[in-house]
């Protein structure tokens, strides 16, 4: 008997943790903290105020650097059925806009990530970005618009801009000027978190 109590206070914290309502972050460079210490990455201070304000969710951080809205395509299955996410925030486009790519397919595979999250239940929030001004207005323009009106067809929440009061500023960009320092980490989060929060209220009795 005493045995038996033993392991489950034991199994008790995987039990819990199994149980949490999944956050769970599809990103490229911008989440995956490039250049920077884990503990410095907007995503892992979404973390950390999850717990400070006792929420039951936890992250997963699945951001890959480099990443596209066609890689994410590719991942995303998978991370699904993995990780039964509550919320999935999707991050991604950025390297597409980069690449030059047609705008018509990163809106297809933004709506397509959308739609794919959706067949589990799980509530979205879709994260704009901007490109650097040498892409020219015209591009620059239209992708810009590619997230507002794949989030407002798609009837999502949408941060309009990931490094808002952020990319204005060089002190708070890396020298590629792509990336933003680990100083910009925390306006980063409340970029998304003002987003982000009603999601997590809604949510927090789901488990994953």
């Amino acid at each position: 008997m005493i045995r038996r109590l033993l392991m489950i206070v034991l199994l008790l914290p995987a039990v819990v943790l199994a149980q949490a309502p999944v956050v769970l972050v599809l990103g490229d460079s911008l989440s995956a903290g490039y250049g920077l210490a884990r503990e410095d990455g907007w995503v892992w201070l979404l973390d950390r105020r999850l717990q400070q304000l006792d929420l039951p969710h936890r992250v997963v951080n699945a951001s890959v650097s480099g990443d596209t809205t066609a890689g994410g395509l590719t991942r995303l299955t998978s991370l699904l059925e993995r990780h039964r996410p509550a919320v999935t925030v999707i991050e991604l486009g950025a390297n597409d806009g980069l690449r030059g790519l047609d705008i018509q397919l990163i809106r297809n595979n933004l709506t397509a990530l959308i739609r794919q999250a959706r067949t589990i239940h799980s509530r979205i929030l879709l994260v704009g970005v901007r490109l650097p001004p040498n892409y020219g207005a015209a591009y620059t323009n239209e992708f810009q618009g590619v997230f507002q009106t794949v989030g407002k067809t798609e009837g999502v929440a949408l941060v309009p801009d990931l490094l808002q009061d952020v990319a204005e500023h060089w002190d708070l960009m890396q020298p590629d000027g792509i990336h933003p320092t680990a100083e910009a980490q925390g306006r980063i989060l409340e970029n998304v978190w003002s987003v982000l929060e009603p999601l997590l209220h809604v949510t927090s009795g789901s488990g994953s």
